[in-house]
């Protein structure tokens, strides 16, 4: 539907539930009548004001993607997410007017709904005229605010203020495909039910039934889910984050996992010691550069790495890789070879995997089940690295792990089942940053680049800087501001505790959990399946205690006034007269990165000189339409045309950040990660090296694209 018929439609909507539930009290239930007219009423305003402003997006934004084949950036997408918030208002204030006189009419129900959407089109106004400030601000043709720090601070302290509460109960997820709500439900469920119990000194079995007892009241209660995440949100414990989603490490979630993904002849655990390396100079192969291994915080380490093949090829069973695999390895399953099983000739081809985790969480084994299907559908050996996570070990030791297991896998690329005719580096988000930088270090040490890059929603700017698209944080359930900026503050090494590893252990061995508190964070997905058949009648008085604490708490934050620190010291004001966003009761802490490690180029690398950056292979980018970080892609491919290097960026609809790990749950997440295949298959048959600097002719069609 166009944006002027969803205006359009909304008004009309409003005007029929005005009419229909004005002087019709005694048809529902206590003051519910009032509270969805005095809500309707609301949303024609917001709906009125709002549309004069989507008007000015529309005939701007255009200007900001990438080329006119490629339409995606953050303002697109904050009108995009708008319009996905004003259709479920206009649909269910249709059903409002077409059954609020049925005997059987849940007011109560309904009421809260449309309050709950109320707020959170109250918040998304609010994001709409900072993001008019950004397009005010910003040089044309600019996502970012590189040059004004002012702009981005003033983002951050209405971050820090605002309620957002409303995008994480009834209305989580609403600008996502519907297949993914449930997940995201879950997601919430688990995370606010972990909290409850993380930190508690109980038992495995006490943990597990804490937490199954208080998942339920979390399903049933869509605004307490929303405060209690809320609540985490605003002032996150890092330990806290890394231990939640280190929870799709366990055996238990990753063995269940695995029995719905490929089966492959070999899932092999590496452990590479700390050895010096030497590698044939690119421009010259007859002098030689020397490789030393990771040294960062804490001096030579080893490096983990993960070998998946869907075939055995020569060398894979060989006793010097084998050899390898017997070290002090990570306590991580291990796919045995099936005996007699057919040995192939090695691959051609090498794919280089960097996991994404924000640098702070997550291995291979996260990742495993995609790269099965991609071992599968490429035909490739993939070689995965688990480098260090901070905050532990921050920047530079996760790139450095990384550069140094790429080119252990150049030298040794006969044990991997490959003769590394054509290499491919992939990765997400953190993990495709990796990619990058670690090519940038190729280039600079003058050993042979990768033939090409598949980057999905990579982190290009590792600091807090506004833009369009980074507004989105303040609603997004897997990537708020207050995840983001801790993420960013720990690879920088804010406040980091840089130690080495205890002997014997890493950071996969660090990420094993009681089965049973596994057990139970399963639970809270299944009671999202349970409720389903649980009578309206029944849910209303399970939550009846938690709801009246809740209104008067939704009632305070509805009230409340801007706080001192929002406009008094910002500037000119960001919003229009007689409008307020909703403010939280609870401000968040967000230590936004000043270090100047995070405008180091190999840490940021949309901020690198051009030098740097000159001599990359073609760089493919996939993002996602309402991932925050895609003008993170939008201008580091900008960046790349502009440079002449060779790049193509694809944008896919309805997912949030992180769509690589969610392949299995939904056919629009399949479909993207298809496409990242495909990207890959692409630097694979391309038919001049890298090496030689030739740009292919289809890649010169993609860069040379309309820079309006």
């Amino acid at each position: 539907m166009a944006w002027r018929a969803v205006f359009t439609a909304l008004e009309a909507v409003c005007e029929e539930n005005i009419t229909a539930l004005s002087g019709h009290t005694d048809l529902l239930c206590g003051n519910a009548s009032g509270r969805l007219v005095t809500c309707m009423r609301k949303i024609q305003d917001h709906g009125r004001a709002l549309e004069p402003v989507v008007a000015g997006f529309t005939a701007v934004y255009h200007h900001y993607d990438f080329d006119a084949d490629t339409p995606g950036n953050g303002y697109r997408t904050l009108v995009k997410v708008l319009q996905s918030c004003l259709l479920h208002i206009i649909h269910k204030g249709r059903y409002i007017t077409s059954n609020c006189h049925r005997a059987f009419f849940r007011a109560n129900h309904n009421a809260s709904e449309m309050e709950a959407y109320s707020s959170a089109l109250c918040q998304l106004r609010a994001l709409l005229y900072l993001a008019q400030r950004l397009l005010h601000d910003n040089g044309h043709g600019q996502l970012y605010s590189l040059q004004d720090g002012e702009l981005s601070k003033r983002f951050v302290r209405e971050y820090t203020s605002m309620h957002k509460a409303c995008f994480y109960g009834r209305c989580l997820g609403f600008q996502f495909s519907p297949t993914l709500r449930p997940f995201l439900q879950t997601v919430v469920i688990s995370m606010v039910s972990f909290g409850e119990s993380y930190g508690k000194q109980q038992s495995g079995l006490g943990m597990a039934a804490f937490s199954f007892l208080t998942s339920g009241k979390y399903v049933i209660d869509p605004e307490l889910r929303g405060a209690e995440f809320e609540r985490i949100t605003q002032n996150l414990d890092m330990k806290f984050w890394k231990s939640f989603w280190n929870l799709t490490e366990s055996e238990l979630l990753s063995g269940l996992a695995s029995i719905a993904s490929n089966l492959v002849q070999l899932n092999l655990t590496l452990t590479i010691p700390p050895e010096p390396l030497r590698l044939p100079l690119a421009s010259d192969p007859r002098l030689f550069a020397s490789v030393s291994p990771p040294v960062a915080h804490w001096g030579p380490g080893p490096v983990n790495m993960r070998l998946i093949s869907y075939e055995l090829r020569e060398g894979q069973d060989s006793e010097e890789l084998l050899a390898f695999s017997r070290t002090e390895a990570p306590p991580i399953s291990l796919s045995l070879v099936p005996f007699g099983a057919q040995k192939h000739p090695p691959s051609p081809w090498l794919l280089i995997h960097f996991h994404g985790g924000g640098f702070v969480a997550q291995t291979s084994k996260s990742h495993e089940n995609y790269l099965k299907s991609w071992s599968k559908d490429l035909n490739v050996p993939v070689l995965s690295v688990d480098y260090s996570l901070a905050p532990e070990a921050p920047f530079p030791r996760a790139l450095e792990e990384c550069f140094y297991a790429y080119c252990w896998a150049l030298k040794n690329c006969h044990l991997l089942g490959s003769t590394a005719e054509r290499v491919c580096l992939a990765g997400d988000s953190a993990g495709g940053n990796l990619c990058i930088t670690v090519s940038m270090r190729a280039i600079a040490c003058g050993v042979r680049v990768p033939d090409g890059i598949m980057a999905a929603y990579p982190a290009t700017l590792l600091t807090t800087d506004a833009s369009p698209s980074r507004l989105l944080t303040l609603i997004d359930p897997l990537l708020p501001l207050g995840v983001l900026s801790k993420c960013l503050n720990a690879y920088a090494g804010v406040d980091s505790q840089a130690v080495q590893p205890t002997e014997g252990t890493s950071t996969l061995s660090a990420l094993g959990r009681d089965t049973a508190l596994l057990i139970s964070d399963l639970t809270h997905g299944t009671s999202n399946w349970i409720q389903s058949f649980l009578p309206a009648e029944v849910l209303g008085s399970l939550s009846s205690s938690h709801r009246k604490s809740l209104d008067n708490e939704a009632h305070y934050i509805s009230t409340l006034p801007c706080s001192s620190s929002c406009n008094s010291s910002s500037g000119p004001r960001d919003y229009p007269e007689g409008f307020e966003p909703l403010r939280s009761e609870r401000l968040a802490v967000i230590q936004t990165p000043s270090c100047p490690i995070v405008k180091n180029p190999f840490v940021s690398p949309l901020l690198s000189p051009d030098d740097l950056l000159r001599g990359l292979p073609p760089v493919h980018l996939v993002a996602s339409a309402l991932d925050a970080l895609l003008d993170d892609s939008v201008m580091f491919a900008k960046k790349l045309r502009d440079m002449g290097q060779p790049v193509t960026l694809r944008v896919v609809e309805d997912l949030p950040h992180g769509f690589l790990s969610l392949s299995a749950l939904a056919k629009e997440t399949k479909v993207a990660s298809d496409i990242c295949v495909e990207r890959i298959r692409e630097v694979f048959q391309q038919q001049t090296p890298s090496s030689c600097n030739h740009k292919q002719p289809s890649l010169e069609r993609t860069n040379h694209g309309p820079s309006n």
